[in-house]
């Protein structure tokens, strides 16, 4: 059976190879080129400069340009070129990572939580308050004939 974890072009021990993504590390080098989608937050290396979509993070419409030295996140799309790049950050350290990490440890209720609760228990009374009613009408309705 062929696995369907992500890949990635990994420099180790002075030779590239396709990796898992999960494996991969902070210090790994690893080559990108269009319609990758990035698995890490990374840095870029030497080269010329890429075209990446960021819009699940920021919600920008239209690609930014990066170039040496700049940091790439996890879940960027490359739209232009190829080059090199060091990651810096994976898992629950990466910019999404951590994100997703806040979202997940809030326990607290927000005002809009609150009153799409309070909208729902209204609801689902009213409509056991109705179906209680139904049904005593049915039942005195087919008990006198």
């Amino acid at each position: 059976m062929v696995g369907l974890a992500p890949k990635a072009k990994v420099l180790r021990y002075g030779k590239w190879g396709e990796q898992d993504a999960a494996i991969l590390v902070p210090g790994d080098i690893i080559s990108i080129k269009l319609g990758d989608i990035l698995l890490t937050d990374a840095r870029l290396l030497e080269g010329d400069p890429l075209s990446v979509d960021q819009s699940t993070l920021t919600g920008e419409s239209l690609p930014i340009t990066k170039g040496a030295t700049q940091e790439v996140f996890s879940g960027s799309t490359v739209k232009k070129g190829e080059i090199k790049v060091t990651v810096y950050a994976t898992g629950v350290h990466m910019f999404f990572g951590k994100v997703t990490h806040l979202v997940d440890s809030t326990n607290q209720v927000g005002p809009l939580q609150k009153v799409l609760t309070a909208i729902g228990n209204f609801c689902i009374c009213s409509i056991a308050v109705g179906i209680v009613i139904e049904l005593i009408v049915m039942y005195l309705a087919t008990s006198q004939v």
